[in-house]
């Protein structure tokens, strides 16, 4: 099965989180800390983009599992999804990012740790 295709391989915020609620997948955000801390969805992992292009292994929990990445706007995703392809892992990443997540009312983990929808 080919998880990472270019183009109509990228999820929608909705088929990501299916995914990932499913156990399908891992939600990595590879935005950069000050992002991560504004607000995430919940149950992401963290792995800035910038060092996963300077080598950094995936957290443990990812290894092994398919991926969704996700950043602000989709773009810094779709490279992690690249890296990572590149690197043997399963992996797609989110159209649109965090600001298409907010935006259809999924749930996103605030800077004081309160869940909104």
């Amino acid at each position: 099965m080919v998880f990472f295709r270019r183009g109509s391989g990228r999820l929608s915020p909705v088929q990501a989180q299916e995914r990932v609620a499913q156990g399908r997948a891992v939600l990595l955000d590879v935005r950069e800390d000050f992002e991560w801390r504004a607000g995430h969805a919940p149950g992401a992992l963290h792995l800035p983009l910038s060092r996963l292009e300077s080598g950094a292994e995936v957290p443990q929990a990812v290894r092994g599992r398919p991926v969704v990445a996700i950043c602000r706007s989709g773009r810094r995703s779709q490279r992690a999804a690249e890296i990572l392809t590149g690197r043997g892992v399963e992996a797609t990443d989110v159209t649109g990012g965090m600001v298409a997540w907010a935006g259809a009312g999924l749930p996103v983990t605030g800077p004081g740790g309160g869940v909104t929808a």
